[in-house]
């Protein structure tokens, strides 16, 4: 019999008709790579990890994936698995800090704003990619400056190359065509954060494209956007491995291998090297951005999450070191190329993406076919994890208002969302964007991710309950969290996660880009996108406590921290044990009602007349109790 029905009773659903699931699970396993694998795999960690002592750095990272990764990883996927809600609904487990999920919502929103700016500038570079020649090439360009020094100029003779190789190694005064491309031409870089200029309509244009891609794979919500992620999610590795492929043929690819991966042991003691293993795989896995429990509030109940976050972070992590293979043997290619240090051309972020690897692909032969696979590979990963950013807020905002008549529209609010993305992401189009987009980058989603995702651990963990949520995954799965992700959940993770924050504050720098110091203005704007996220916590809090009833502050606080009622399974066949409704309609259609005095009654009590049921079948008026 299906899902433990009864005989005589409806077989009973693992799935959610009113919100949806996924088609199978390899959707969701698909979806949840794509969202955490994403364009920081490819543009930062190779850099964090050559920086941090090569192949000692692997250590502290697979150290703090296995006590902290993975742990929040199947933390947030059984939190929204087991209530079927959004980062917005799941807390009716202690509504108090609800103001979490509204932390987690101002986080997504700020990241999708910024990270399809992205993406649209990886469409431009990969439309403009269509040519026989690469635009940044050469320095005969009307945007070159007498500094530009192609490494592929025309008629360069060996005492010009020497000059070139001398400029590299003694002075930064040398500029590639790839950077006065990117700086002069497609950014048009103004002086100023605060001098916005005019708006790049070719920019402009992308980002629309992009957007429309994005509401247009996410119409039908996570039916749609399932099917799309069997692509979005699987072709970048096919990209990376003809990258890998190439860069490994090639000749001095293996010193910059070399340096990628030469363990330096004498940094395992550093904490610097320890905060930033630790920062990566936080940020990495997208924990605290309220995408994880999104997408996993459309798994069936009983789906085996503890073993999809083990897949999902091994894949995510072995992705980041895979990528580093690509991007550094084409770098010592180039190194090898121009006679310098791998030092000199390795480079991270939008600089690795936008400047140094383009440059290094003009070497090749058929550069424009690698530089069309690169970028496309980038759009794909920014894809995989714009479609959970904007469906976080979607699913947040239908979940909330959870009548029909939303659900009805759900297509409507995703295009109001988009166009509103849309919008917003105008200004970072300007020629004072990118200042903007890095600000972003560095405040709107750093440190109050941290904080968001320690309350939310001490919430679960103390506030709730340990015994409670370990009772509740049992109820789920079938069997109780390993002994070790029990331990990680109650001390390790929040100390980790605390240790991170720490670092962060002791490492904190003022941001820069290149030779530009952004005003005070500036960077008190950034804080206060940063605050904007973590004051919803207190604030809902405060709210919170204010409506809860109680005569003193105490009774309060305890209403306000209470599970609600409506907390656990969505489903009523999956709300069993303490979750069971006090009486059931299942039960009581089944009830036998003996009058006491079986005589008198059927003396006394008036033959009930035969009422017509809608199926046509005839039952007495007073049949109900």
């Amino acid at each position: 019999l299906q899902n433990g029905a009864v005989p005589g009773e409806r077989g009973k659903q693992d799935k959610s008709v009113k919100r949806g699931n996924w088609g199978n699970q390899i959707e969701f396993v698909l979806t949840s790579v794509g969202y955490a694998v994403g364009l920081g795999n490819v543009w930062r960690f190779p850099y964090l990890c050559y920086r941090n002592g090569g192949g000692a750095f692997m250590f502290p990272y697979f150290i703090m994936l296995v006590f902290c990764g993975i742990p929040l990883f199947f933390m947030e996927l059984s939190f929204g698995q087991f209530a079927s809600q959004g980062c917005l609904g799941v807390w009716r487990v202690s509504p108090m800090f609800k103001g979490v999920g509204y932390g987690m919502m101002v986080v997504s929103t700020y990241i999708g704003i910024y990270y399809n700016v992205v993406i649209c500038i990886a469409f431009y570079y990969f439309f403009v990619s269509m040519t026989r020649v690469l635009p940044w090439t050469y320095c005969s360009n009307a945007w070159n400056t007498p500094d530009c020094a192609g490494v592929l100029d025309g008629n360069l003779s060996s005492h010009a190359a020497l000059n070139l190789t001398h400029l590299l190694n003694t002075t930064q005064k040398r500029t590639s065509p790839s950077e006065e491309y990117w700086r002069r031409y497609v950014l048009d870089l103004s002086d100023d954060i605060g001098n916005l200029g005019e708006v790049r309509l070719p920019l402009l244009g992308c980002l629309g494209v992009s957007w429309v891609i994005v509401f247009l794979c996410l119409i039908k919500g996570v039916k749609s956007s399932g099917k799309v992620v069997y692509f979005t999610a699987t072709f970048p590795y096919v990209v990376l491995t003809i990258l890998f492929v190439r860069g490994i043929t090639l000749e001095g690819a293996l010193t910059g291998i070399m340096y990628y991966l030469t363990p330096q042991w004498d940094r395992i003691l550093d904490a610097k090297v320890w905060g930033d293993a630790a920062s990566q795989i936080f940020y990495s896995l997208g924990c605290a951005w309220g995408g994880l429990i999104t997408m996993a509030s459309y798994n069936k109940f009983h789906n085996n999450c503890y073993r999809d976050s083990i897949i999902i972070s091994i894949t995510n992590c072995a992705t980041s070191v895979y990528a580093g293979f690509v991007i550094f043997s084409i770098l010592g290619f180039m190194a090898n190329h121009l006679g310098v240090d791998v030092s000199k051309v390795a480079d991270h972020g939008p600089g690795l993406a936008f400047v140094a690897y383009p440059e290094a692909l003009t070497l090749l032969p058929i550069s424009p076919l690698w530089s069309i696979l690169f970028f496309f590979m980038l759009i794909l990963l920014g894809l995989g994890t714009q479609f959970c950013l904007l469906e976080t807020l979607v699913t947040a905002i239908v979940d909330e208002v959870g009548n029909e008549w939303i659900i009805r529209r759900k297509p409507f609010v995703t295009l109001g969302v988009a166009v509103a993305g849309f919008l917003l992401g105008i200004p970072l189009t300007t020629q004072a964007g990118i200042y903007w987009l890095l600000l972003m980058d560095n405040y709107a989603a750093s440190f109050s991710l941290v904080v968001i995702s320690c309350i939310m651990c001490v919430a679960i963990m103390y506030i709730y309950g340990h015994r409670n949520y370990f009772k509740d995954i049992e109820m789920m799965l079938g069997f109780p969290p390993p002994l070790f992700f029990q331990i990680c959940w109650r001390f390790i993770s929040p100390a980790i996660i605390f240790f991170i924050l720490v670092f962060t504050v002791i490492q904190y720098r003022p941001i820069s880009y290149n030779d530009y110091v952004y005003p005070t203005w500036a960077i008190s704007i950034g804080f206060l996108m940063a605050l904007s996220s973590v004051i919803c916590i207190p604030i809902y809090a405060i709210y919170k406590v204010c409506c809860s009833e109680g005569d003193t502050l105490l009774e309060r606080l305890k209403n306000a921290t209470k599970a609600s009622k409506d907390w656990g399974p969505a489903l009523e066949e999956h709300r069993s044990g303490r979750y069971a409704p006090a009486f059931s309609p299942s039960t009581e259609s089944h009830l036998e009602v003996q009058p006491l005095q079986p005589e008198k009654s059927r003396s006394e009590v008036p033959a009930a007349s035969p009422v017509q049921g809608s199926n046509g079948s005839a039952h007495s008026q007073d049949s109900r109790l």
